[in-house]
């Protein structure tokens, strides 16, 4: 298959369905070869099976595409190293990872559980970490042999994780810390060959149906605005060689809207030459805030 990704070969996480299903199709149209990462679990985490990134791969290989599953357990060192090494295995390369594995266990958070909290966090930043700690590792390696890569890491954060979300803590909180990650990874990698960068979709999928299952385009637009295919051409692009300079930035993706994200930068500033005193720090404070533009307002906050 030609295409921006003739020669390259992608592996996805959480591509047996949603977002990371659409952004495995996308990326095979578009001539990679790809790796399909799933464990086929729950909405919540619960149970696993290889069908679902069975099935992508072989609807890829059905379209005259070249895939292959992998069922691996990407929060474990042993399933991360494992992926990367199906890529490397199967067709000898590794040019692309698109991070997007996850599930939710939503409470309102005096309502949740230690072992909710542990769940969320392992799947979405810890199963983001370590295929890239893995990857990058290759990628370091081919480096420094001589062998560097036009490599691309695409996470996936949310809008939950860079404005907070209320009954979803964890969530928030995961999210909040991959945004983070990209940040690192983006300055440290970057000598290697390697761009990373995060994209906060909107789309309806297993894990957003009930917010978005009224959510439809007008029908004479002939388009779905809350489709998962609708944010898979800007992680194709990013994914890319033609991405070339691109790194380190947060985007936002919902139906035809791209926005890039601007996240915390130094606003109003009060200093003095010396400490403060608790009697007078608050008027400081009080007017730093006047002066400052308000906080974006926290998804399903009253008011």
């Amino acid at each position: 298959m030609t295409g921006i990704h003739a020669g390259r070969v992608a592996a996805v996480t959480g591509a047996g369905r949603g977002l990371g299903r659409a952004h495995a199709l996308a990326l095979a149209a578009a001539g990679a070869k790809v790796v399909v990462n799933d464990l086929g679990v729950e909405p919540g985490g619960e149970g696993g099976s290889p069908g679902p990134a069975r099935h992508v791969a072989e609807e890829i290989t059905a379209r005259g595409g070249q895939a292959v599953a992998h069922g691996g357990d990407i929060t474990t060192s042993e399933g991360a190293a494992s992926l990367v090494a199906t890529a490397l295995d199967t067709y000898g390369r590794l040019d692309a990872l698109v991070c997007n594995a996850g599930f939710l266990r939503d409470r309102m958070l005096v309502n949740l559980g230690e072992d909710d909290w542990d769940a969320v966090v392992r799947v979405h930043l810890r199963g983001h970490f370590l295929p890239l700690r893995h990857a990058a590792a290759h990628w370091r390696a081919e480096a420094k042999a001589g062998r560097p890569a036009a490599a691309r890491v695409v996470h996936t954060t949310s809008g939950a994780g860079l404005l907070g979300s209320v009954g979803q803590a964890n969530y928030t909180a995961a999210k909040a810390g991959i945004t983070g990650l990209t940040l690192v990874a983006a300055a440290e990698l970057a000598r290697y060959g390697v761009q990373v960068n995060a994209v906060a979709p909107a789309a309806r999928t297993r894990m957003t149906e009930r917010v978005f299952a009224g959510t439809m385009a007008p029908p004479e637009h002939g388009f779905d605005a809350m489709a998962p295919e609708n944010v898979s051409p800007l992680v194709v692009w990013l994914a890319s060689e033609a991405s070339a300079g691109v790194n380190g930035r947060v985007f936002e993706a919902a139906g035809g809207r791209v926005t890039v994200m601007e996240g915390w930068s130094p606003g109003p500033t009060v200093e003095k030459a010396g400490r403060w005193e608790t009697s007078e720090v608050g008027e400081a404070v009080r007017g730093l805030l006047k002066a400052a533009r308000p906080p974006e307002r926290v998804y399903g906050a009253d008011g």
